[in-house]
């Protein structure tokens, strides 16, 4: 798996990726779970999920997300989003992203809902 490169977050967010950063803070607050995340599929549909971490299933944030979409029909992503308190996105979920898109965005925000890295590749 290709090394993962995280440039600064932008100045400012279009609308439709500040919607994503928005329903992954809320996903996460909604359960209190370690990681929210959401995606944005390639139709404009939104899918938001919080990591699962049950004794037979664990996933992260964007994995549930991806499942999600994935589930309901999804076939490309054009933008990820992930609000947690690490210092970079789990390779898992990037790798789960990379999957249906290739150049899709990640970005990573802190509980505050404020963006403060993109994954780029």
């Amino acid at each position: 798996m290709a090394e993962q490169v995280e440039a600064a977050a932008p100045e400012n967010l279009d609308a439709e990726d500040a919607k994503i950063v928005t329903l992954a803070r809320a996903a996460r607050a909604r359960t209190g779970a370690a990681e929210g995340a959401a995606v944005r599929d390639t139709d404009g549909r939104t899918y938001a999920a919080c990591s699962v971490t049950l004794p037979s299933l664990q996933l992260t944030a964007l994995q549930a997300a991806i499942a999600a979409a994935v589930a309901s029909g999804a076939e490309g992503l054009e933008a990820a989003a992930v609000c947690t308190d690490a210092d970079q996105v789990d390779s898992a979920s990037v790798a789960a992203v990379r999957d249906l898109g290739k150049s899709a965005p990640v970005l990573r925000s802190n509980a505050k809902g404020e963006v403060v890295g993109v994954v780029v590749q």
